[in-house]
Order: structure tokens, then C-alpha cells, then sequence
């Protein structure tokens, strides 16, 4: 049978990619896609299909409307993986995810990876459309996707759900960062690598019954891993320190108000329980509910105290610092691609589940 030749813009994408190996164009601007096309004998649309195969490879980028450049050679041999991560959207949604973005960012200076940031358009209509995305990036070179799932709804659920189809499909590995698909106790399907939540839940909790704290609660808004490991985390720290002594009080925040509305309903039934103490799933809730305890005319530390997750830039920013806990984001992203390297390894391998410790950052909101 005669063997079936590559598409023109494959063939084109292979060639100018072994001039850029070559070193024959030094780093800079591309030639643009009439240029490419006049050079090579091939139409427009052969061109920028042959570029965004390169773009896909992480050999080239492109800045704004002034073209193509060539990306730094080193960094184009490295292997290629994907960052997509679902961070909840609002006004704290840069610093969440900055620092598990640094993380990989490190690791890609580190051992001369390519990481490429958010590929996939996640509103293309279809399962169809995402699955041309995904093969297409396989074929240029795309080893892998390290993906955050979306904690906010069902409806963001059925998108990574989508996605996770589409990747199969194009056999990509997938390793999951922080936390598992949205769902209570949702079984394993995909190895995940995060924080050691139930850990940070005890930590936090003993800090708070070190303290003097009696009535400790703690607050959790979505169905996901990550607020149960901290659930089951601080139910550890209660039962250890005597559940005669100290009742679990597990309060929800409600997603479905605005974020003032929501911070009101949380204070009032933080208030309503006798709580003198909670741990709160973030630093952007403890705060929230710090300044609406404050206009209620209550102290923080004195009459409640207060902690957090992530230790976001704003938690030490004013008088009141947040006691938090610190993922510990680039050991997180180092085990994510060891995992991955792993998987693309032994693909039929049980999944696997990594959690790495953080740190306990003490300020004043619990009374340091």
C-alpha cells in the first residue's frame, strides 16, 4: 500500500522547525505568513497553519500585532506541557492562581520544560471543536495537560468533564493540580498532586485550641476535595483534643449570593453557633467576614479569631494579618511532573494521589 504523504502545512512546520534546531535563524522576528508563503511556494493558509503547529510546539510566540518571534532556543527542546487551571473567578483570582503559576514557571527554568499557559478555548461549542484543539496540539509535540478542575458549579464540572473526554480521545495524559472533579467523595480517576489539606485543616485547628479557642468552626463552600480534606482534617483536630469538649461546627458560605450578602449570611451564623474561632477555606472569606464582624462592633482576635488558606499578598496588608496556610507551590508543580513523566511512562498504572505539606504562617487574626 503506498504510504499516504503528510499535509503541505505538516511538511512546512517540519522543515522550518529544523532550521530553527539548526540554529540557521537566530532568535527574533519571523518572517510573517505572506512572507513564509512567497518563500515557500504554499498558500496563506499553509503558512499560518505551519506557524501555529511551531506556536504549539513552544518554538515560537507570538506578541500582540506585531508578529511571530522565535522562542528561546533551550527552552524549545525541553519536553511540552499544558497549564490550565479553573481558578474560581472574582476579584482574587490573579494572586490564587499566581503562585501555583510561578510554580510550574520555576519548574520549566529548571529542568528546560515548555509550559504552555491555558491552550485550550473551553467556550468553543461542542465536544467536537475542543477535540481538534487537543489533537492538534498532541501532534505538535504537547506531551501532557496539568489541569486544575473548577470548583464554582455543574455546569463548569460538564466543561472539564468535556475536556477530559477530548483528551482521551487524543490519548494526552492528564494530572490533576490541588484537587480532584468537583463532587463529594468522588472516586479517583486521574492522578492528582496538591497540598496535604487534611494536614493544613488539623494544623490550623490546634493552632486555634492552642490558643484558648473552645467553640472552633469552619467554613467551606463547594463539593470538592480540597474543602473536605480540610473538614476532615479539622474533625481530626477536634476529636483528638476531646468532641466532648469541642462541638464541630461546619458552616457554609453561600456561593449563590454576592459577596457581601454572602460574608453577612456567614457572620450571622458563625454568631448564631456561639463560634469563637473559625478556619476559613480561604483568605479572601476571612477577611470578608473580619470586616463584617468588625461593622457588627466585634473584635478580631479578641471575640472571634480568624484563619485562612493560600496566604494571598492581601492577608498581610493591613493592621490585622491573616493567620493562613501556605501551599507550598513550587514542590507541588516539581511532583506534578514527576507524576506526569511517570503516567506518559506507564499509562495503564493505577492513578495516584500526591499531597505535599505547607506551612503555618501566624499573624494577628488569631491573636498573634
Amino acid at each position: 500500500m503506498a504510504e499516504t504523504a503528510a499535509p503541505k502545512y505538516l511538511e512546512l512546520s517540519q522543515e522550518i522547525e529544523g532550521r530553527i534546531r539548526l540554529g540557521q535563524w537566530r532568535a527574533g522576528r519571523m518572517p510573517s505568513v505572506r512572507g513564509i508563503a512567497e518563500a515557500h511556494g504554499v498558500s496563506a493558509v499553509t503558512a499560518s497553519r505551519a506557524l501555529q503547529v511551531l506556536r504549539d510546539k513552544g518554538l515560537i510566540h507570538t506578541v500582540g500585532r506585531s508578529g511571530c518571534y522565535l522562542a528561546n532556543p533551550k527552552a524549545a527542546t525541553g519536553d511540552r506541557f499544558a497549564l490550565q487551571l479553573r481558578v474560581t473567578p472574582g476579584q482574587y483570582r490573579r494572586a490564587a492562581d499566581s503562585a501555583i503559576r510561578r510554580g510550574f514557571e520555576e519548574q520549566a527554568r529548571r529542568q528546560g520544560l515548555v509550559v504552555v499557559d491555558e491552550p485550550f478555548d473551553l467556550a468553543a461549542p461542542g465536544d467536537g471543536h475542543l477535540l481538534r484543539q487537543v489533537r492538534r496540539a498532541a501532534a505538535g509535540g504537547l506531551r501532557g495537560l496539568f489541569l486544575m478542575p473548577s470548583r464554582v458549579s455543574d455546569a463548569d464540572l460538564r466543561v472539564d468533564e468535556r475536556l477530559l473526554r477530548a483528551c482521551r480521545a487524543a490519548r494526552l495524559p492528564v494530572v490533576f493540580v490541588e484537587r480532584n472533579l468537583r463532587g463529594h467523595a468522588r472516586p479517583i480517576e486521574y492522578d492528582i498532586v496538591g497540598m496535604d489539606d487534611v494536614g493544613a485543616g488539623a494544623a490550623l485547628t490546634r493552632h486555634l485550641l492552642d490558643r484558648g479557642r473552645k467553640r472552633v468552626a469552619i467554613v467551606v463552600a463547594s463539593p470538592i476535595s480540597t474543602h473536605g480534606d480540610r473538614v476532615a482534617g479539622y474533625l481530626a483536630a477536634l476529636h483528638a483534643a476531646g468532641p466532648d469538649r469541642h462541638p464541630p461546627i461546619v458552616l457554609y458560605e453561600r456561593t449563590d449570593l454576592a459577596r457581601k450578602a454572602a460574608y453577612a449570611r456567614l457572620a450571622d451564623d458563625l454568631l448564631a453557633a456561639r463560634a469563637d474561632a473559625a478556619v476559613c477555606y480561604s483568605d479572601y472569606t476571612a477577611i470578608g467576614l473580619m470586616v463584617e464582624l468588625f461593622a457588627r462592633g466585634l473584635r478580631v482576635p479578641a471575640d472571634v479569631a480568624l484563619t485562612g488558606f493560600d496566604d494571598l499578598p492581601i492577608g498581610d496588608q493591613f493592621a490585622v494579618g491573616v493567620t493562613t496556610y501556605a501551599p507550598p507551590a513550587e514542590e507541588v508543580a516539581r511532583q506534578a511532573v514527576r507524576v506526569m513523566r511517570e503516567r506518559i511512562q506507564f499509562p495503564d498504572a493505577p492513578p495516584v494521589k500526591v499531597v505535599v505539606p505547607g506551612a503555618l504562617i501566624v499573624r494577628e487574626s488569631s491573636g498573634a
